[in-house]
């Protein structure tokens, strides 16, 4: 009996190596495993579809629509937003006359840069002057009438110590006549002709102590006269001081509206025009309006960036200095102060920027898409679906608005399963079939 040769379990190869053969049953099964691989890639959603399809139609038949739902993400820990602003003057004023007049003299003029005190302008003013010199005449008669109400005063005093020693005298002379008439050496006449003189004098006293007292009420009188004309004269001097317009603080002039000759009128009324406006702008500051989202982050102290568009190649660093500590109940918004140096006076008041916040935020808010929001009348909503199937519609706060997506900031937890595209006719507690959901935002 003739065998066949068994074939070698190895092949030789060039070099001399062998390389192991697969037996063909093996082939075989892995060649199967993989059919059936393909048969199941493609068999299995066709076969989800067809659930899914089913559970709509028995859903449909049912009377229980059919929603799809997603899970709310938390947003990004960093937070970066930009918020327009304009660019203000760390002090910025109008200079109005405090007089009447006509400008004299004009001495600077608009992008002329100034320091505290510098005179700016000259007013001519003719009837202050010449209230000036009434109220010092007056003055002088005022201080003269006091002069001579002293006088009459001290003349008043003296008339009143003579008639003092007139009537000791005449009340010593008395005693005497009377000590006579004891001894019976003189007549009751004379003792009664001391005792009248006595008496008139008593009067004369009386009378001169009350020309005293009247006159030291005048003497006052003309002390408060004197005061209040010296208090006239120096109100007037300080206003004649007002003829020189003096810079209130260091800084660039930006506005001036009169010329030599020009009319001046006193005060700041909306019919008068100021002579000059000032800004001071070494330093500049940029108010913005911070969202409700923020406001526990954006605090003094808070670095921000400036981006301009005049200087696309350059960001301008500036910093949180205050904020208004109350939100605005109409916009919600937080009023906040950022600073900045102004080093080479590039930026001008007036411009517009953009100003950059970055945040580190420790509870980033949730994010949903933005067809799961319900705006209809009064709050915003969402659709929810509970652990009975059932739809309700709670309130919430909204953050900013990315478009597709939008922050929540309250009223939602990640539990919740929201419905991605509610419709209008679902009603509060209406049951409903979750057909799919969703792992989350991105």
């Amino acid at each position: 009996m003739i065998r066949e040769p068994s074939l070698p379990a190895t092949v030789p190869r060039a070099g001399g190596s062998s390389r192991p053969r697969l037996p063909v049953s093996r082939l075989a099964v892995l060649m199967l495993i993989g059919v059936i691989g393909l048969v199941a890639v493609g068999t299995l959603p066709r076969v989800r579809r067809h659930q899914d399809l089913e559970a709509t139609a028995r859903a449909v038949k049912d009377g229980v629509p059919v929603v799809k739902v997603t899970l709310p993400a938390r947003g990004k820990p960093i937070a970066e937003f930009m918020l327009p602003g304009t660019i203000q003057a760390i002090q910025e004023t109008a200079t109005y006359a405090r007089v009447d007049g006509y400008l004299k003299r004009r001495l600077v003029d608009i992008g002329d840069r100034v320091v505290a005190g510098q005179v700016l302008a000259e007013i001519d003013t003719p009837e202050l002057d010449q209230q000036l010199y009434q109220a010092k005449a007056t003055l002088a008669q005022a201080q003269a009438a006091r002069a001579q109400a002293v006088a009459s005063l001290e003349q008043a005093r003296s008339a009143l110590v003579h008639t003092q020693a007139q009537l000791e005298y005449n009340g010593t002379n008395l005693s005497r006549w009377r000590t006579l008439k004891e001894r019976e050496l003189v007549a009751q006449q004379d003792v009664d002709d001391r005792q009248v003189l006595v008496t008139t004098a008593q009067a004369d006293v009386k009378a001169a102590q009350a020309n005293v007292v009247a006159l030291e009420a005048s003497v006052t009188a003309a002390d408060a006269n004197v005061v209040s004309n010296q208090a006239n004269v120096q109100r007037l001097l300080e206003m004649q001081s007002f003829q020189k317009i003096r810079a209130p603080f260091p800084g660039i002039v930006t506005v001036r509206n009169v010329d030599n000759g020009a009319l001046i009128s006193s005060g700041s009324a909306t019919s008068n025009t100021p002579l000059f406006r000032m800004a001071q702008i070494d330093s500049l500051r940029i108010y913005v309006s911070v969202p409700q989202t923020f406001v526990t982050d954006v605090k003094p102290g808070l670095v921000a960036e400036l981006v301009v568009r005049e200087f696309p190649q350059r960001v301008f660093s500036g910093r949180v200095v205050s904020t208004a500590g109350a939100l605005d109940p109409t916009s919600r918004t937080l009023l906040t102060e950022v600073r900045i140096q102004n080093d080479g006076e590039l930026l001008r008041p007036g411009m517009y920027t953009d100003v950059r916040f970055h945040l580190v935020r420790t509870d980033p808010p949730l994010v949903i898409p933005s067809s799961a929001l319900i705006v209809r009348s009064g709050p915003p909503r969402v659709a929810v679906v509970g652990a009975d199937s059932r739809v309700r519609f709670p309130m919430v706060q909204l953050g900013r608005d990315f478009g597709t997506t939008v922050e929540v900031v309250g009223g939602l937890s990640e539990r919740d399963r929201l419905l991605v595209a509610p419709p209008d006719t679902l009603q509060e507690g209406a049951a409903v079939q979750v057909a799919g959901s969703s792992a989350g935002l991105p």
